[in-house]
């Protein structure tokens, strides 16, 4: 029995398979250097015995945990049985629920006055994690929903190569912007507001000169996946949030793994899809590519609106539970 995909009413996804989206690896260190800019302004206010608080209470880092890696990419190998988008848009959207947490999720949960030390504690957990979780829910719910796609294909990531990416873009920042706040307390408290206003206008002008890059082709497609993208976004947000909370997790922690949910590493699926080691360049990528690079663009607004909710409505920490 046939069943009409219900996104049929904004056009043929199929046709986003043959774009080719204009980026580079200058663009991608260009945004590697922004992430770490970030998280030097987000580790001024971190101290060592905040991570000693979490060891003890591991509940909220737990259920991050499993909100990122186990529940986010069920529900959206749901989200394409129901909706029943084309097949590289459907790919597209597990390989970005496959990846590990967005490290713009610090920055997001410190505007948003949530816990910093539990955002930046989820996004190196799972990004390390990554190495095996995001190769395996790839292939698990990729296989579940399409057995016989010539998408379908194993993805390997250099551990040696994730881990260097991942040292220079969150863990230098984050050790010297500790040790800068640790050493010269003055200091850090007269530039801390500054650079965290800085690295969002440094962050938000990249995001603004890759969209201007492939303009165009945004104008032009955006239509196709910007209400997918929205629904399947909105739903790592509302996932990451009430699953700690029907839990018992408090309100300040619930905004923060909300926040890690729903604040993807898009870039690291851009970066997996454009590996012709991974996927093989005759394949009509298009599809995966532009939901992975909406994405990237899509999250971080949403994520800074409802930061500045939160943080007109900040709530007074109960403890790491």
């Amino acid at each position: 029995m046939q069943f009409t995909p219900l996104l049929s009413l904004f056009g043929n996804l199929e046709q986003l398979d043959t774009i080719r989206l204009n980026f580079n690896r200058e663009s991608v260190n260009l945004m590697n250097i922004a992430i770490a800019f970030i998280m030097f302004g987000v580790a001024l206010s971190i101290k060592p015995q905040h991570f000693k608080t979490l060891v003890f209470n591991p509940k909220p880092v737990i259920l991050g945990v499993i909100a990122q890696y186990i529940l986010l990419p069920a529900l959206t190998f749901v989200l394409v049985i129901i909706l029943r988008p084309s097949t590289a848009v459907a790919m597209g959207m597990i390989l970005i629920a496959a990846c590990p947490g967005g490290n713009v999720s610090n920055l997001i949960s410190s505007i948003s006055k949530s816990n910093v030390t539990l955002s930046v504690s989820l996004t190196a957990i799972t990004t390390v994690m990554s190495l095996f979780m995001t190769p395996f829910n790839f292939a698990f719910w990729g296989g579940l929903y399409a057995r016989h796609s010539p998408l379908l294909v194993p993805i390997t990531i250099d551990p040696v190569e994730m881990f260097r990416t991942v040292f220079l873009i969150l863990g230098i920042p984050v050790i010297l912007g500790m040790i800068v706040g640790m050493k010269f307390p003055k200091f850090t408290a007269k530039v801390d507001k500054p650079i965290q206003a800085a690295s969002v206008i440094f962050f938000v002008g990249f995001i603004v000169a890759a969209l201007a890059g492939n303009f165009d082709l945004f104008l032009r497609y955006i239509h196709l996946i910007f209400f997918l993208v929205l629904i399947h976004n909105g739903l790592a947000f509302l996932s990451g949030y009430f699953l700690p909370k029907s839990l018992g997790v408090s309100e300040i922690n619930c905004r923060t793994i909300s926040i890690e949910t729903g604040i993807q590493n898009s870039g690291l699926g851009l970066a997996l899809i454009f590996n012709p080691r991974i996927f093989p360049p005759e394949l009509n990528l298009g599809g995966m590519a532009f939901i992975a690079a909406w994405w990237g663009i899509w999250h971080i607004v949403a994520g800074l609106m409802l930061a500045f909710y939160w943080r007109s409505h900040i709530v007074t920490p109960e403890g790491i539970q």
